[in-house]
C-alpha cells in the first residue's frame, strides 16, 4: 500500500521526469541537470513541501546558503540555480506553478580560476608521436586527439560528430553544440590527414548503419567516458607529466589561437561561446603568457636589486 507521504513524492518526481522528457526533445540533456534537479528535489523533501507551488524565493535562497555552507564552489551553484530556473520556467508554462521562485537568487561569488593549458611543446609530445597504423584505435585516436586541439571542439561536440558533418575535402565540418546551435568550424591540415587515415580502416570497427564518425569497438558511437580514458592514457603514454583531458586540448586551442593572433572575437566563434566574455577569460591566459615572457627577457625582470643596506 502506498502511502501518503509517497505519494506526494510521486508528485515531485512526475514533475523532474516530465521536464526531463521535454529536455531529451527540445535540446541536449546535461548529467549535470539532472543532477541538480534531484538536488533540488531532496531539498524539497528535507522541508516536507508536497508541491512545487510550495517552494517560495525565501527557500531557494536558504537552499543555496546551505548548498554554499558544505563547501560547494560558486560556480556550482550558479550551475544549480541555472537548472532550476530553467525547471520552474517549465512549471509555468504548463500552469503548474504562478510564478519562479528561482527569479533573484544569485550564487555567491567564487574566484575565477584560469583554465588548464598545454604548452606547444607538450602538444608536440601528444600528437607528434608515431603509431602503429595497423591498428585501429591508434588510428582513431590521434584523429580524434588532433580534431579536438585542432578545431577546439567541446567533447559531446566530438562524441556527437556525424559522417555528414564531416567536409574534409574543404577542410571543415558542422557541428552542434550547446542549445542545438549550429556552427561550421576548421579543420587543421594535420588533423585532416589523421581523419582520413581513420576513415580507412573505421569499417573494420563500426556497426552497420552507426553513423558516428568516431566508434569504439562494439561498433557503435564512442562514449565521452571512453575518450577521457583513451586521453589519459595516452598521455601518459607519450611522456605528459600532468592529466590531460578533453576540454584542456579545447582550451589549448583558443589560447594559443588569441597568444598568436588576439582576436577575441574570431575565437568566440570558433568555440560556440554566445557570449564573448565567457571567452575573455582566455585574455587572461594571454597576459600571464606576456607576463612570463617580459620576466625572463626583460633585462630589469630578471634580478632583484640589491639593497645595499
Amino acid at each position: 500500500m502506498v502511502n501518503g507521504f509517497s505519494i506526494r513524492r510521486l508528485v515531485l518526481q512526475n514533475s523532474i521526469k516530465s521536464f526531463i522528457d521535454y529536455l531529451q526533445f527540445e535540446r541536449r540533456l546535461s548529467n549535470h541537470t539532472v543532477r541538480d534537479l534531484n538536488r533540488l528535489q531532496q531539498y524539497c523533501f528535507d522541508q516536507d513541501l508536497t508541491d512545487w507551488s510550495q517552494l517560495k524565493n525565501k527557500q531557494l535562497k536558504l537552499c543555496v546558503a546551505k548548498m554554499h555552507r558544505t563547501g560547494l564552489s560558486g560556480k556550482t551553484i550558479q550551475r544549480f540555480l541555472s537548472a532550476a530556473r530553467s525547471f520552474f520556467k517549465y512549471l509555468v508554462r504548463e500552469n503548474q506553478i504562478k510564478a519562479n521562485p528561482a527569479i533573484g537568487v544569485v550564487a555567491p561569488k567564487s574566484d575565477k580560476r584560469l583554465p588548464k593549458t598545454l604548452s606547444v611543446d607538450q602538444l608536440g609530445s601528444l600528437l607528434d608521436v608515431k603509431i602503429n597504423r595497423d591498428d585501429p584505435l591508434q588510428l582513431r585516436d590521434l584523429a580524434m586527439f588532433e580534431l579536438l586541439y585542432s578545431s577546439g571542439l567541446r567533447l559531446s561536440e566530438l562524441t556527437g560528430l556525424k559522417l555528414d558533418q564531416l567536409d574534409l575535402a574543404n577542410g571543415q565540418a558542422r557541428v552542434i553544440g550547446k542549445g542545438q546551435k549550429t556552427r561550421y568550424i576548421p579543420i587543421g591540415s594535420r588533423a585532416n590527414v589523421a581523419i582520413k587515415e581513420w576513415l580507412q580502416v573505421r569499417t573494420t570497427l563500426a556497426a552497420e548503419n552507426e553513423q558516428a564518425v568516431f566508434v569504439g569497438q562494439g561498433g557503435l558511437a564512442l562514449g565521452s567516458r571512453a575518450v577521457q580514458l583513451r586521453l589519459k592514457r595516452w598521455s601518459r603514454l607519450h611522456g605528459i607529466d600532468v592529466t590531460v583531458f578533453p576540454h584542456m586540448l579545447r582550451h589549448s586551442f583558443a589560447s594559443h589561437l588569441l597568444e598568436s593572433s588576439g582576436d577575441l572575437r574570431a575565437v568566440q566563434e570558433l568555440l560556440g561561446h554566445a557570449d564573448i566574455s565567457t571567452t575573455q577569460i582566455y585574455t587572461h591566459l594571454d597576459f600571464q603568457h606576456l607576463a612570463e615572457v617580459y620576466d625572463k627577457a626583460h633585462p630589469r625582470a630578471r634580478k632583484k636589486p640589491k639593497t645595499g643596506l
